[in-house]
């Protein structure tokens, strides 16, 4: 018998016995209709999965307007035969297909396009295997010589690049540049007032010096930053089975940083290949327009001759050649996530 807090007497429930014995007792479910939740009044919940898009929308918005837009109109614009006297009588003739077939039967697009292409393979290659270099010697050096190495490569990837093309143009001067006297100080002889500009591949070699410069840092930066991943148990265990530095470096670090190179090799490749102010900005495209490249060859069929149409679809089949790069990355990424 057990007594209240009012001082009634009642039976003692059946079932205490359990409880002593260690049994669980569940409360019984609540009497009367159930009451559904509900969020509170004045707000409402967003539909499952809608929120990520509302966040993406003025980033998609932005890209519609200030990238698909312009895009449209020059697609629409490598159609049209707009020249210099259509831009005065302000017409727009319709011209089909026209500029991309004078183009794929032009010799010169072609040679262009060749040109291009073999300025960004030796660029790209110069560009991971100095890049790589320096990103590796970055951890091997000690933390003083490794902050002065880093902030001479952070301010040669923060000068603007007319200044840049400006000191070069300043070093390989035909009166007071610096290449030409360090030439005669060597004992070269025929470097008094040498044109270094005087040829397109002589341009094409200050140039990809240029482009070079600029872009190692990127590439050492990052390949340090990769090489902190690695562990040092691997160099360890290559150190003990007598690998060489080389082995080591295609045994351990290539095959852990394997995308990191894919990725950097292929931002390279789109980099180098719309490269357009080094290009012109240092010769304008010549001698004799034997410097150009495409972004350059596009620019001057455009503003200089002032064949709009032409040049708008010189840029987009810069534009396909570009997407049938990416494809490939694409592809080897896919087939690198299977492996997995």
């Amino acid at each position: 018998m057990t007594v209240d807090s009012q001082g009634t007497a009642g039976a003692a429930p059946q079932d205490a016995p359990g409880r002593a014995a260690g049994k669980s007792q569940t409360p019984p479910p609540p009497s009367g209709a159930k009451e559904s939740l509900r969020p509170p009044r004045g707000r409402r919940s967003l539909p499952s999965g809608l929120l990520p898009y509302l966040l993406v929308t003025p980033a998609l918005l932005s890209m519609a307007v200030l990238l698909l837009y312009p895009l449209f109109r020059n697609v629409i614009l490598s159609f049209q035969g707009v020249n210099k006297r259509e831009m005065i009588r302000r017409e727009t003739p319709w011209v089909g297909f026209e500029n991309y077939t004078k183009l794929l039967g032009d010799p010169d697009f072609w040679n262009v396009v060749v040109r291009s292409l073999v300025v960004t393979a030796v660029n790209v290659a110069l560009v991971m295997l100095f890049g790589t270099l320096i990103g590796m010697l970055l951890n091997r050096l000690g933390k003083k010589m490794r902050f002065v190495l880093s902030l001479a490569l952070m301010f040669a990837w923060a000068m603007p690049i007319v200044a840049s093309v400006t000191v070069f143009k300043w070093l390989f001067d035909e009166q007071f540049g610096v290449a030409n006297w360090l030439m005669r100080s060597i004992g070269f002889s025929g470097y008094d007032q040498h044109n270094w500009f005087e040829t397109g591949f002589s341009t094409f070699v200050i140039v990809t010096i240029l482009l070079v410069w600029g872009s190692i840092p990127f590439v050492a930066l990052n390949m340090y930053a990769a090489l902190t991943t690695v562990g040092t148990e691997l160099y360890e265990a290559a150190k003990m089975d007598g690998a060489s530095g080389w082995r080591t470096f295609w045994s351990v670090v290539f095959p852990n940083l394997k995308p990191f190179f894919m990725i950097t090799t292929f931002l390279e490749i789109i980099w180098i290949f719309k490269a357009f102010t080094q290009v012109y900005a240092m010769n304008q495209g010549g001698p004799d327009r034997s410097s150009e490249t495409l972004p350059v060859f596009a620019y001057i069929e455009g503003m200089g001759q002032q064949h709009y149409g032409l040049a708008a679809a010189i840029s987009i089949l810069t534009i396909v050649m570009l997407l049938v790069a990416m494809s490939f990355y694409f592809r080897l990424i896919l087939k690198q996530e299977d492996e997995q």
